[in-house]
């Protein structure tokens, strides 16, 4: 079986956000749960994506299930992107891909430029008052906070400037009881002629990962907080990890498409079959 690492939101190897990619030839369902995890386990990245194809004629394309080192997630953005990257570059699929997941259908739909756009649920926001220790566990006062609902699980943390959310350093043993999945930091760019709207940082220590370098399903979330603020909808953010990326934003309502570009930098046999 092949396997691809896919740098994700960018368009060059060793930035962006890495995700394993493993296309599966049968489609009669996905191997045992233990044999997933573990091979996410021997890929270290943020999220490994599996997908395997569904019989024509159905709602979706593909079935596709994400894993972390740790745990399966609900959504991923990056290894969505990542998986209808490898579908396309290697002309398995051509045109719109739709995606079975925990999430429902996700479409992904790819530009001459080489772009891909995914078309993912839009977080539905609540506002909340700052937890008590929260401010102590990222190391600076929060402006606001935001919960982003079941299907992102984060708590969204508005910050004063750019800078707050540069040089933030948490606890992140002190984060994980603030939410089920982690914590997206951001504030409004510093410097919009840059190329980007707002800025983020992702910390997820509940699924495994201190920092994840660009997170899709959190742009679910970012698009209709700055949508709001800034009086647009289409939109770009930075995610300000040490690799960086840039994610594209539409906000449709229920719906946020999100537009960016992949490289595929490693391609092997894995020979552990299931």
């Amino acid at each position: 079986m092949r396997i691809r690492i896919v740098d994700a939101f960018t368009d060059r190897p060793f930035a962006g956000n890495p995700a394993g990619v493993l296309l599966l030839d049968s489609p009669a369902g996905f191997p045992d749960d233990a044999w997933l995890q573990n091979v996410a386990k021997e890929v270290n990245h943020a999220e490994t994506a599996f997908a395997h194809p569904l019989p024509e004629g159905g709602d979706a394309d593909w079935a596709l299930r994400w894993f972390t080192p740790a745990t399966e997630v609900n959504m991923c953005g990056h290894a969505t992107l990542a998986t209808a990257h490898v579908l396309h570059s290697t002309g398995t699929t051509k045109g719109p891909v739709r995606f079975a997941t925990r999430s429902g259908v996700l479409i992904a739909t790819p530009h001459e430029d080489g772009s891909l756009t995914l078309d993912f649920p839009t977080a539905p926001l609540t506002a909340e008052p700052v937890p008590a220790g929260l401010a102590e566990a990222l190391g600076a006062p929060p402006l606001s906070v935001r919960d982003t609902g079941p299907s992102v699980g984060d708590l969204l943390v508005e910050f004063p400037d750019e800078r707050t959310v540069l040089g933030l350093t948490p606890d992140m043993k002190a984060l994980t009881v603030h939410s089920v999945r982690g914590v997206i930091a951001t504030a409004p760019a510093a410097d919009p002629e840059r190329g980007y709207d707002f800025v983020s940082r992702c910390f997820f220590p509940n699924v495994g990962i201190d920092e994840d370098p660009v997170t899709g399903s959190a742009h679910t979330a970012l698009a209709p907080f700055w949508a709001e603020r800034l009086g647009r909808t289409d939109l770009t953010g930075l995610q300000a990890s040490a690799r960086t990326g840039l994610v594209r934003v539409s906000l449709r309502g229920e719906r946020t498409l999100l537009t960016g570009t992949a490289v595929t930098v490693i391609e092997g046999e894995l020979n552990a079959r299931p």
